[in-house]
């Protein structure tokens, strides 16, 4: 499956990323989602918090049946004159496929995590958040994923990491074979030390 990841210069914020190569200003979020929809089997959309840049996203989103989600700061940056800081994020997720419970993290529809710090671009998301948002959108080693604001590539570094711990977990055959598997084995070793300790004795009483 295609997976879309949308971390882009969030809503009035375009501004910060003035001195990158590849400034465009103001993102299209209405085309934006239209493209996530369009191209991908699933897809993650990093926003802010404000309220502005939600209630101009709620009714783009709610047409496509994803989710919203948060990732919460425990470390975050206040910024003067706002004596109540920005300590969370929403993450818009429309999952590809119906997402795996497994030991590599407890699914809830939040995440904590502190900010990066000097990444070299503002908005450099963690690789715990990365790795929570695959997990979210139902993706699977094989999957293509595409990111679509690259930026620092903090994201498909997370990708590559990700892949390696991922493990589907086992199913109750596959828990059955495994058992009998190790059961054979056990008797395949048990049949050759018996039949060694009797070569041994036959030897010991050879006249």
């Amino acid at each position: 499956m295609k997976i879309g990841y949308a971390d882009p210069p969030y809503i009035g914020c375009a501004y910060l990323y003035k001195d990158h190569p590849d400034y465009g200003g103001e993102v299209d979020h209405a085309a934006l989602v239209d493209r996530l929809e369009s191209e991908f089997d699933g897809w993650v959309l990093h926003a802010s918090a404000t309220p502005h840049s939600m209630a101009q996203l709620a009714p783009m989103v709610e047409k496509t049946g994803a989710r919203w989600m948060a990732w919460v700061k425990g470390f975050a940056a206040f910024k003067r004159n706002v004596p109540v800081a920005y300590a969370w994020e929403p993450v818009i997720v429309k999952p590809a496929r119906k997402p795996v419970v497994s030991k590599r993290l407890v699914m809830r529809d939040w995440i904590e995590c502190p900010i990066t710090m000097k990444r070299g671009l503002t908005g450099a998301k963690p690789e715990k958040v990365c790795h929570w948002a695959f997990e979210t959108v139902g993706a699977r080693p094989e999957d293509e994923l595409v990111d679509l604001y690259p930026g620092t590539g903090a994201v498909t570094k997370a990708w590559a990491t990700w892949r390696g711990l991922f493990q589907l977990p086992e199913s109750s055959s596959e828990r059955s074979s495994r058992v009998a598997r190790a059961a054979l084995d056990e008797m395949v070793r048990e049949s050759e030390e018996m039949g060694l300790y009797a070569e041994t004795r036959a030897v010991e009483v050879k006249p």
